[in-house]
């Protein structure tokens, strides 16, 4: 019995013992659970962590850098995709309206009275009516011409290519003037391939400009003209015409600048562009990626004669204007003031109490003009015009050509320091109207000596009183000033382009009409603060600043 009760004991306790155990162990698996799912700082072992927990291996990081380039080489796949569709949805819309453009013209006979004589006269200009005739105007190292045995020359029979857009479906066609002119026969192939003889030409040589007709027996594609004043420097365009006789070429750039400037051209301000633009593109549009022209493909900058990234066109909005005069009456009738006006630049804006580029500087007022009617005067700063502010000689150019003729518009201007408001009524410009200053009729003449001057060191200056005699030779009749008799190489009088024969009118605000006169104003005047003078040439007046560098 009593072994009995021993073993009942051993029995409870083993029992008592393997429950013990068994929650121990559940509590250990529990714990230790716990830990895989949290484990602490202190608690990490390498031995201990997971598979999942480990770096990955360089085959890993491989497999993922791969991952990354594949999806970042197809987001510019379907950019590129994007841009290609853009391309070709703008020269779907486009190329059915651009046309090419060839011309020939008759020989003419050479006159023995060519101002330029027989052998200048023979001479065929390829650039002839492009910002570029110049740089061929002075090459003599071509000739062409038969002989005829009576002794007279004839210039040959030439021929030209270039391009054009249609504007409107009755056969409204728009190009360059140079592209047509002076030409016998205009010929317009359609991008179908119909031909058709060209009529009803006008053109206007000031912008380089034509507009011209042909009669097809339904109506045609024509293209729209867009916006060209939204363009931005980086917009995306594509030139379309005919280079190298190539018809339907198309090409692609960006537009490098929205409002370029060139000498050769004082009417418009061109869109520079890097699309491909070759001889035979004259005439052609330049296109968005709506389809829609924002400009007229017209000239190149180039040392070859050949595309080298720069190409120039006529903006939209030149366009319309000047095609929609051209339709109705045949010609460009553009207003303007009578003034001969120049930039303020820095040193002229510190002369005149304005900022630099605050308005545009009148040089001189042409009598009989509406600015003479209206009070202009020389020195005056116009800073806005018709409501709209003025910057740059082209600015104020532009408004005033396009005022509705008749029309009274107010200019704001600066003088002596304070604004004071006019009111001019435009007119329309006549066809021999005053010319823009720096464009001269003839060289200047080399002044006859005289004794009688004076010369100012500091200024780098001579100058002597003006004479009849002197004032007749050069042109001077009936104007008052001290003529300049001499100019020191790279003195300041050198440096604002001043030379021989011009003729001094003002020094600060004084007219000056004696050599007296002049130094009487020059000693009011500071070389160091700069000094102002108001001086005429043979292309007309302008202010400059001598100031000590």
């Amino acid at each position: 019995m009593q072994r009995l009760k021993n073993r009942g004991r051993q029995v409870a306790i083993a029992s008592v013992l393997a429950v013990v155990t068994a929650l121990g162990a559940t509590a250990w698996q529990s714990n230790s659970t716990a830990q895989d799912r949290d484990p602490g700082p202190s608690q990490q072992r390498p031995s201990q962590q997971r598979p999942s927990q480990q770096r990955p291996s360089q085959q890993q990081q491989r497999s993922s850098q791969q991952r990354d380039r594949q999806t970042a080489s197809n987001g510019a796949k379907r950019q590129a995709h994007s841009l290609s569709e853009a391309f070709r949805r703008a020269a779907e819309v486009a190329v059915p309206t651009v046309v090419s453009i060839r011309t020939a013209t008759k020989p003419r006979e050479i006159r023995s009275g060519d101002r330029r004589g027989n052998r200048r006269s023979q001479r065929v200009n390829p650039f002839e009516g492009t910002p570029f005739e110049d740089f061929f105007n002075d090459d003599d190292s071509f000739s062409f011409g038969p002989n005829i045995p009576d002794g007279r020359r004839f210039t040959p029979r030439q021929q030209g290519m270039g391009s054009g857009v249609v504007v409107d479906p009755s056969g409204i066609v728009l190009t360059n003037n140079h592209v047509v002119q002076g030409a016998d026969e205009v010929i317009v192939q359609l991008a179908d391939g119909r031909e058709f003889k060209a009529s009803d030409i006008k053109t206007d040589p000031e912008t380089d400009l034509a507009v011209l007709r042909i009669k097809a027996p339904e109506s045609l594609p024509a293209a729209r003209l867009g916006d060209s004043s939204q363009l931005q420097v980086g917009d995306w365009v594509i030139a379309i015409g005919t280079p190298f006789n190539l018809s339907s070429t198309v090409s692609a750039g960006i537009i490098s600048n929205a409002g370029r400037e060139l000498l050769s051209n004082q009417r418009t301000r061109f869109l520079q562009t890097d699309a491909a633009i070759n001889p035979g593109n004259s005439g052609g549009p330049l296109v968005n990626l709506d389809g829609e022209v924002v400009g007229i493909n017209t000239a190149i900058a180039s040392s070859s004669g050949s595309f080298q990234g720069i190409g120039f066109a006529i903006p939209s909005s030149v366009a319309r204007w000047v095609m929609s005069q051209l339709i109705e009456t045949g010609s460009v009738q553009r207003g303007y003031l009578g003034v001969n006006i120049q930039e303020t630049n820095t040193a002229l804006a510190e002369q005149l109490g304005v900022g630099r580029r605050a308005g545009v500087l009148v040089a001189e007022v042409l009598p009989g003009t509406p600015a003479a009617e209206a009070g202009f005067e020389a020195g005056d700063v116009i800073t806005d015009y018709a409501g709209k502010r003025v910057s740059t000689p082209r600015d104020l150019q532009e408004l005033v050509e396009r005022t509705e003729i008749n029309s009274r518009e107010r200019v704001t201007v600066v003088r002596d320091g304070r604004e004071r408001q006019l009111q001019v009524m435009v007119k329309p410009l006549p066809s021999r109207g005053p010319r823009p200053a720096g464009l001269a009729d003839e060289e200047p003449q080399e002044q006859p000596a005289d004794d009688e001057g004076y010369a100012d060191n500091d200024l780098g200056l001579e100058v002597a009183d003006l004479t009849d005699e002197t004032a007749q030779q050069l042109g001077f009749e009936g104007r008052e000033g001290v003529l300049i008799a001499g100019v020191e190489s790279d003195s300041p009088a050198d440096l604002v382009g001043l030379s021989e024969g011009m003729l001094i009118l003002k020094v600060g605000r004084q007219t000056v009409t004696s050599v007296d006169k002049f130094k009487e104003a020059l000693q009011k005047e500071s070389l160091d603060e700069g000094v102002l003078l108001h001086v005429r040439t043979q292309a007309g007046n302008r202010f400059v600043v001598l100031k000590k560098e």
